[in-house]
């Protein structure tokens, strides 16, 4: 029975996300970092959400408070609303720790060096 990603792709975990988080290929635009990092949420992988933070913003995360927030929650579902050349909007739908429906709604901006895309900062609504 094939199950879809965590991200909302039609793909499976493994030929999708799991790829990126385990480094076994890089995210080629944005919208696939973007993915991978809902994931990475889904499974408590604070490691690659830090490590897919531009460098000069990783001061301003802490891998424990990501790691609390990313188990506190029950991560429903992923939706994109919008993709461009180095921003993605989207919401994020999941329970709180008091079991309330909530919505992270966020455009991010996101920077390539040497063909690797990192996470910048976002636009929260």
């Amino acid at each position: 029975m094939k199950t879809n990603c965590y991200c909302g792709s039609t793909l499976s975990f493994n030929f999708c996300c799991e790829t990126f988080i385990t480094k076994i290929s890089l995210p080629k635009h944005p919208e696939q970092l973007m993915r991978s990092r809902y994931s990475a949420y889904v499974l408590h992988n604070a490691d690659y959400l830090i490590a897919t933070t531009h460098h000069s913003k990783r001061k301003f995360f802490d891998k424990k408070e990501i790691l609390h927030w990313a188990k506190a929650n029950t991560w429903i579902k992923l939706e994109i609303l919008k993709a461009e050349e180095n921003q993605v909007e989207f919401k994020a739908y999941y329970l709180d720790e008091r079991l309330q429906a909530q919505i992270h709604h966020e455009k991010s901006t996101f920077k390539q060096e040497k063909d690797i895309w990192y996470y910048v900062d976002g636009i929260f609504y």
